[in-house]
């Protein structure tokens, strides 16, 4: 994977409310390709424009300039919380999509050096990122990229677990 900057004419900007719509059909997208189920888009963009308006998160967007105006490609879902660990809060990388025709040239690197500098304005010191220990171009795509899953080599890989609020 290329670390250029995205294709001339296209770029990454923190999406507004009204990008709502097209970062939930980026994730209907995302979530066909890996076959896993998703929400009505109507329902999900809701989600969605409640989270990027308030302070909760924000979400960054890759276009291009089209004739009809711009086209998104790809997107970065980000979601803040305080933490006793830091005085600013700690982000958590929720989502990182790009169409598969536009991989390998760089639009995943500037989402997560855009998205680093959005947090970095916003006080934040971490970032967390869950990825499946089976997808082994993401691990690496990120490890790349400065992030690690083990701290102390003597306390071997991060987990993840997950699991429903009730019983």
């Amino acid at each position: 994977m290329s670390e250029d900057v995205p294709t001339e004419g296209s770029g990454v900007r923190v999406a507004v409310e009204r990008d709502a719509e097209t970062l939930a059909g980026l994730l209907r997208d995302f979530n066909a390709e890996f076959d896993t189920s998703t929400d009505p888009v109507e329902q999900v963009a809701a989600r969605f424009a409640r989270l990027i308006g308030g302070p909760a998160g924000f979400a960054l967007l890759a276009e291009e300039d089209g004739s009809d105006g711009p086209t998104a490609y790809g997107f970065a879902l980000v979601t803040l919380r305080p933490s006793v660990y830091a005085d600013g809060p700690v982000a958590a990388l929720d989502e990182l999509y790009v169409r598969p025709d536009r991989r390998g040239g760089g639009t995943g690197s500037a989402l997560v050096a855009a998205m680093r500098d959005e947090l970095s304005a916003r006080g934040c010191e971490e970032i967390q990122i869950n990825v499946d220990s089976v997808d082994t171009g993401a691990r690496r795509f990120y490890e790349r990229l400065g992030f690690v899953n083990v701290e102390r080599a003597e306390d071997g890989p991060m987990l993840c677990y997950i699991g429903p609020v009730t019983q």
